[in-house]
């Protein structure tokens, strides 16, 4: 976490070196990125970035948090326009669509989202996917149990199956349509936007096959 230092520093130091880290972080990864770029292109010491955090690692999970709450503002903001009552699977698949959407216009929130199931680096990619499956948590367990409570799920829908379902699904669906290889079989990242919907839709249909309830909308 930033130190009392980072907390008192003026706001436009914090945006300059902030801007310097998810720029060298998103181009290189939490491996390669360079401590030295992130200083130069922030004109900052070098030394100066070891009173702001703790360590490289320290400075990646503190940019890694800030991607995931920018990413949970816009999905509960999205969450909140959508229609859970008249469906509760509709709803999902709509929101599955909007988060592809989300990733393809926002590369710096991407690269953060690639270090939760790419980066090579175990420590820092512990940091990174405990912060981001927090924010997961935190957004997806609530709206489970608003469709188990509506009868949307079956009676014998196993909610936090379906929850670790949906921890490997989301990730998958925010990268694969922008690194060639992670999808051999549905066509996510073939740049066919009217593949790439069906293909989430497939993804999200099989959920629907698995939990919903009877009569639920589908």
């Amino acid at each position: 976490m930033p130190t009392a230092t980072w907390e008192r520093l003026p706001e436009a130091r914090r945006q300059a070196v902030l801007r310097a880290a998810e720029a060298e972080f998103a181009a290189h990864g939490f491996s390669g990125g360079s401590l030295n770029a992130i200083a130069r292109n922030a004109s900052v010491a070098k030394g100066s970035l070891f009173q702001y955090f703790t360590d490289k690692a320290d400075m990646y999970a503190h940019l890694a948090d800030l991607a995931s709450q920018r990413i949970r503002a816009a999905m509960e903001l999205r969450i909140a326009e959508l229609s859970w009552e008249t469906g509760f699977f509709p709803a999902l698949r709509q929101l599955a669509q909007d988060w592809v959407a989300y990733f393809a216009v926002n590369p710096l929130d991407r690269a953060f989202m690639a270090a939760v199931s790419l980066e090579p680096d175990m420590t820092a990619r512990s940091a990174v996917r405990e912060a981001a499956n927090g924010h997961y948590l935190a957004v997806l367990r609530p709206l489970l149990r608003k469709a188990r409570d509506m009868g949307e799920l079956r009676a014998d829908a196993d909610i936090e199956a379906l929850l670790a379902l949906l921890l490997v699904l989301l990730p998958h669906l925010a990268l694969a349509p922008h690194n060639p290889g992670l999808d051999p079989v549905l066509g996510l990242s073939s740049g066919d936007s009217r593949q790439v919907g069906e293909a989430v839709d497939r993804l999200v249909n099989t959920l629907v096959a698995a939990f919903a309830a009877a009569g639920a909308r589908r």
